[in-house]
């Protein structure tokens, strides 16, 4: 969402830089996710000025060049060499000064220097209209009628806008901030500042031209509407232009560009039917019946739905209520008269038909999620006002407004106990009735243990205590709350009882602590992403019932695809070598409820490292994942840790991780197949483990005990064993062959060939032998050895190289 820094100084009064009121609306929820300058003509005519030409004469090498001197003000008089035919003595003029950049309405910009020309000194331009980029004009320079002092900026002769625009990440509860005016209710509790609404007071008339019914009072609690007649559809004031460009719309015509205008100023949509294609001059508000076919602004057919709301005239559906309007009956140049609309729309009905129809609009977006109820009336009067300054005319109707139930505010209760107890700190009573009051909250009543409040609706996300203490907490400021002196660095500390949160800050800790970044991705997403997946099956998926759309339809049941969408996205941008993790949730149906996890999910994709003179690419393998596998695993102390391999469609090769001999997790290499499902080309390594079962098995105690005195000895083997035979079952028949004096296992070379067989494998094994009580003699190590190979020869069949 923008928001422009001129505009909404004009609702509330501003002394702060647009710097700190970023600052100030992302401390309060408000996240600021940019700052850029807006103007309305390129290059702001910075360096311009009106100017004056105080003598003309013939350039002596030149028959076409004018040599002049040009008063620039403040008793600043310079000398121009000028090529226009038109330049004379005595003229106004604009001139661009040394310094100054000219962007031509064709070509390159080009900065002003001081120079020579024909070997005469120049120090400025006389600028024609395409050269300041107002006209296409270049037959001559622009000569001014005005009285203006020189040296007058050239911006402030043409009206010229600077301006900056606040690039808001708007939450979806933070509806009502979808304005200037939401942005500013923030602003006037964080400054305590007065707003200053807009006027609209207008003259209505008496003549009901257009009959108002409305059907389901529940799908439009809400509905207000006037007749103008006898305006003039045109190109909009470029007052009025820059302000919706630099919120990034396109100005269309007056009629228009007010009511997108009063949308962005208040967060009210508006619409504008054209007069003479309300047939039989009756409005109707209505859901549609099932099979019509309807013809909105973009050209698109549509069939309607028997739940999508409508705006009729006495024959046909004129508009989609609260989403789009139709394509005969909006305003053309040929309008001279509208019925201006302004409603409040029940926001699931307006969210079935945005999400039936595929519509996305601004309209859509701030009826779905709760507009105003209080509002419509107030913005269609500073609608009406607005048009008749910018397109004429006169209100010939009432104003109508259907409003059968209102809508009242919720009540609330808070004791200053519970907000003492959720923020951590006390504030005092009377800082907290003014931030509510501040915020548009009333006290209904107070008593010595909290308050009883009226939230008013257009805060449809605050009808709890909880929602409270929150609007207290961002406008207090979370930076005033002063940290514990208690609190202490965050490690796995040798407590008797277990604290997840810890176990877990820990694990993210660690991980970024060896390259990897934390990723936070959307618990909704795609259902065909699971549709070749027989682990997710389809009837275990949780559904959202009012989803937005079919890319985000169920909940998450693996993490798998959040993180291939980060790694896309990323890759895209030329960020190929990635370490991801995620600490999030997993979701699916059991039998008789829903299975919520906790998960940790590892990404690893492209090189290890970027490429030095020192040292070649090294793209990521399998072993580094086990790695970090391995690390997570020391990390928590646990123990018992086994893998078996797993065949399935996630993973071109990778393992099963159990501990005590239950699953938890799996890790390998992504099959093509799914990488591909988020347009992932380079290979991808993914690891996901239940962090649940993790916390559970965490063990706080470490055993330490004094390194041995005495050397340790290596021997290694080479074995011949089938393929189908992993290091693992190695290992584990090591350890079970020699208990006493083998203390580590490693491979640390692999041979395939047809030397050995196609069903055959080597491994180079080393071992490492210690005795802590005494050093061990070569017939201590041949007997180990001995065990070794004699085991590994008869469990599964090596043939020992000796």
């Amino acid at each position: 969402m923008k928001i422009s820094y001129n505009w909404i100084k004009q609702l509330i009064a501003l002394n702060n830089t647009p710097e700190e009121i970023s600052a100030l609306l992302t401390k309060s929820g408000l996240e600021v996710e940019g700052l850029e300058p807006f103007e309305s003509l390129k290059g702001g005519l910075n360096g311009f000025v009106v100017a004056e030409v105080l003598t003309c004469e013939r350039h002596p090498d030149a028959d076409k060049l004018s040599k002049t001197t040009v008063d620039l003000g403040n008793n600043v008089v310079v000398p121009i060499v000028c090529g226009a035919p038109n330049v004379a003595a005595g003229q106004k003029v604009i001139v661009a000064t040394v310094g100054a950049t000219v962007y031509p309405l064709t070509g390159e910009p080009f900065a002003i220097k001081k120079a020579k020309i024909r070997g005469e000194v120049s120090e400025g331009m006389i600028c024609a209209e395409d050269e300041i980029g107002i006209g296409s004009g270049h037959d001559g320079i622009l000569v001014l009628n005005t009285d203006l002092p020189n040296g007058t900026p050239a911006a402030d002769y043409f009206g010229i806008e600077n301006d900056i625009v606040i690039e808001i990440g708007l939450t979806p509860n933070r509806a009502d901030a979808a304005s200037h005016l939401g942005v500013a209710r923030d602003l006037k509790a964080l400054l305590n500042a007065e707003i200053c609404l807009p006027e609209n007071n207008i003259v209505a008339g008496n003549q009901n031209k257009v009959k108002v019914t409305v059907e389901n009072a529940e799908a439009a609690p809400r509905y207000t509407g006037l007749v103008i007649e006898n305006l003039e559809v045109k190109s909009s004031p470029d007052w009025l232009k820059n302000r919706l460009k630099a919120i990034g719309l396109n100005p269309i015509n007056n009629i228009v560009d007010a009511t997108n205008y009063v949308l962005h100023e208040l967060g009210q949509p508006l619409h504008a039917f054209d007069l003479a294609k309300i047939k039989g001059n009756e409005i109707n508000v209505k859901f549609a019946a099932e099979g019509t076919k309807f013809v909105t602004l973009d050209g698109v057919e549509r069939t309607l739905k028997a739940n999508d709301l409508v705006i009729a005239n006495a024959e046909e559906p004129m508009c989609l209520a609260g989403v789009f309007g139709g394509k005969d009956s909006g305003v053309s140049d040929s309008t001279t008269a509208i019925f201006l609309e302004s409603a409040y729309f029940n926001p699931a009905v307006v969210r079935k038909s945005s999400l039936q129809h595929g519509l996305k609009t601004d309209s859509s977006f701030r009826f779905e999620r709760g507009t105003d109820p209080n509002m419509p009336a107030y913005a269609l009067q500073r609608a009406a006002k607005l048009i008749l300054e910018v397109a004429g005319g006169t209100i010939t109707s009432p104003v109508n407004d259907l409003y059968p139930n209102p809508i009242a505010d919720f009540e609330v209760n808070v004791t200053f106990k519970n907000i003492k107890r959720l923020i951590g700190i006390e504030i005092p009573k009377e800082q907290i009735k003014t931030i509510l009051t501040n915020l548009g909250i009333s006290i209904a009543q107070e008593t010595e243990e909290g308050l009883q409040l009226l939230v008013p609706p257009f805060k449809v996300d605050v009808q709890r205590e909880a929602d409270i203490v929150e609007e207290i907490i961002r406008i207090f400021g979370f930076d005033n709350i002063p940290t514990a002196p208690h609190l202490g660095a965050a490690f796995l500390a040798n407590f008797p009882e277990k604290n997840p949160e810890n176990i877990t800050n820990t694990l993210a800790n660690d991980l970024v602590a060896k390259g990897f970044n934390e990723i936070i991705s959307n618990s909704l997403t795609k259902p065909s992403y699971f549709e070749s997946l027989p682990q997710y099956p389809a009837e275990k998926h949780v559904e959202i019932l009012n989803k937005l759309s079919e890319e985000l339809a169920i909940m998450r049941p693996s993490l798998l695809f959040s993180g291939l969408e980060a790694l896309a996205f990323n890759i895209n941008r030329k960020q190929n070598n990635l370490k991801l993790f995620e600490i999030g949730k997993t979701y699916q149906k059991g039998e008789d409820k829903y299975v919520e996890e906790n998960v940790l999910g590892l990404w690893l994709s492209g090189n290890v490292s970027d490429e030095t003179w020192l040292a070649k690419n090294k793209k990521f393998e399998f072993s580094d994942l086990a790695t970090a596998l391995q690390d997570i695993f020391s990390k928590l102390n646990l123990k018992n840790i086994s893998t078996e391999k797993i065949s399935n469609e996630i993973f071109a090769y990778g393992i099963e991780i159990k501990l005590n001999n239950k699953t938890i997790g799996f890790a390998g290499l992504v099959n093509k197949v799914i990488a591909k499902l988020a347009d992932l080309k380079q290979e991808v390594f993914y690891a996901e483990l239940n962090l649940k079962s993790l916390i559970k098995a965490y063990s706080s105690s470490t055993k330490y005990a004094e390194i041995s005195k005495f050397p340790e000895v290596r021997r290694d083997l080479a074995l011949v064993i089938d393929k189908k035979i992993s290091f693992d079952e190695i290992k584990k028949l090591a350890f079970k062959a020699e208990k006493k004096l083998l203390k580590e296992i490693n491979v640390f070379d692999v041979f395939e060939g047809e030397q050995i067989g196609a069903d055959k494998k080597s491994y180079s094994v080393s071992f490492i032998l210690q005795d802590a009580t005494q050093t061990l003699t070569d017939k201590q190590i041949d007997q180990s050895m001995a065990k070794l190979m004699e085991t590994f020869e008869k469990e599964i069949n090596a043939l020992i190289r000796k």
